[in-house]
């Protein structure tokens, strides 16, 4: 499209990307798309009938776009958060608030799959959060394995199963870094799975698929509860097998109760490769973090340069602790703000400002929370032209070492993403590479 302004340019691209998430009603995953990955691709019957049984909602059939610009500006923005965390003032200041195994060496572990999740729409974008231990990797690649073009616009962006093997090949070489930059000088034998009462969680389905992966590239792999542990002998056990690696898909973040007590001796003997580890909690996901990296005084008294506390400030939504010095200003602001404890996880007890009652005021009062700024998720039509309906949806953004691994998408109704609702679920997201095909699919989405 000719213009002489590039701005105008990539905002009227947003603009169309957004009419396409609202108005294209394209089918990228059919019904049996998914069973039939599973089943002939990665031999994983009862990983189908897991999902089926327990998630039936953890797939969308929708994809979600965005521009090369969104795309851009979020990597951007992690890269900028990345550069802040390096630095020692930032580090010192952080780490002083932890509980102290966050200041425990790693060992050179810097963590797999962190998660940068933002709303994304044609005004803006704002992050939303930094996770630690994000979920869903996996189910993303089989999800990019169960895809089809369903007109010939998507032809060339739609992923397939070449895209979801490179993606997977990325995994277990995240996990083979983590391995020898903790100076490990023997090959990665054994990877455990870890997480409270594993069998019974959301996403077990994720961890039969992770065990599979490493399994194929030749590494054995067991899934436990952190009581199902043993410190002993100088290393961390499972029964008779010894531990080289946890994969920590645990929310007790700082290994506090007493299950954990053996991965914690083991880490901080340097036993065993933690990944993520508490360090990295403290450094990104606690959500107090956002409050620093949004205030600009603070960020020019961390000697933040100029350019990347500009870049934060723009896509960080204002964020601060609730305390009683600014309770009742916040009370006041209540609309325009969303509550957040400052160590949750998964959106649980967490308040929209106007839907407030003074009794859950009370409570964000007593307990320890940040109020952020709302920034309006984007919206993807779902169902079909007769009966339609508006959905919500968040990016997500897989990385490791500051670089983007996997873009995805979770559209959900509600006030948090929550894998419920029917036609809702992780979707791929295609990022269209120019303006010309921007402006094609939009008008195509339009017919």
């Amino acid at each position: 499209m000719p213009t002489s302004c590039t701005s105008c340019a990539g905002k009227l691209a947003d603009q169309a990307i957004e009419s396409i998430n609202r108005q294209c009603f394209c089918i990228s995953l059919e019904p049996d798309a998914v069973k039939k990955t599973l089943e002939s691709s990665l031999e994983s019957h009862e990983v189908f009938d897991l999902i089926a049984q327990r998630c039936p909602h953890l797939f969308s059939a929708h994809p979600v776009f965005v521009s090369d610009a969104q795309t851009a500006r979020m990597a951007q923005l992690v890269r900028a958060v990345e550069s802040v965390v390096a630095l020692p003032a930032y580090r010192q200041r952080v780490l002083a608030q932890a509980p102290d195994i966050a200041g425990h060496d790693p060992g050179g572990a810097q963590g797999v799959f962190f998660g940068y999740d933002f709303h994304v729409h044609a005004d803006g974008l704002g992050l939303i959060e930094i996770n630690t231990n994000a979920g869903g990797a996996m189910l993303n690649a089989v999800l990019a394995r169960a895809q089809h073009s369903c007109c010939a616009v998507m032809s060339d962006i739609v992923t397939n199963a070449e895209t979801a093997s490179a993606f997977e090949q990325r995994m277990v070489d995240m996990f083979q870094t983590e391995w020898r930059l903790a100076k490990r000088e023997r090959p990665l034998r054994t990877i455990a799975i870890v997480d409270l009462a594993p069998r019974e969680q959301y996403l077990y389905a994720e961890f039969l698929l992770f065990q599979q992966l490493f399994q194929r590239h030749g590494i054995s792999a067991l899934i436990a509860d952190p009581a199902q542990l043993q410190w002993r002998d100088g290393a961390l056990w499972h029964d008779g097998t010894q531990i080289d690696l946890v994969y920590n898909r645990l929310t007790d973040f700082y290994l506090e109760s007493p299950a954990s007590g053996a991965l914690r001796s083991a880490y901080l003997a340097h036993a065993v490769v933690l990944t993520p580890h508490p360090q990295a909690h403290a450094l990104y996901a606690n959500k107090r973090n956002l409050a620093l990296l949004s205030d600009p005084l603070q960020l020019d008294a961390l000697g933040v340069p100029a350019d990347v506390a500009r870049i934060l400030m723009e896509n960080i939504p204002r964020t601060e602790e609730v305390r009683a010095e600014n309770a009742e200003r916040l009370w006041r602001e209540r609309r325009q703000l969303f509550f957040k404890p400052a160590a949750g996880y998964g959106g649980r007890a967490a308040y929209r400002g106007d839907k407030l009652t003074k009794r859950v005021w009370g409570e964000i009062l007593e307990g320890d929370y940040i109020a952020q700024s709302i920034v309006a998720p984007g919206g993807r039509v779902a169902g079909t032209r007769t009966e339609p309906e508006l959905l919500k949806f968040d990016i997500r953004l897989y990385t490791y070492d500051g670089k983007v691994q996997w873009t995805a998408a979770r559209l959900y109704q509600g006030q948090t993403t929550n894998f419920r609702t029917p036609g809702g679920g992780f979707a791929p997201v295609y990022s269209i590479p120019n303006d010309d095909q921007v402006f094609r699919l939009a008008g195509q989405a339009s017919l």
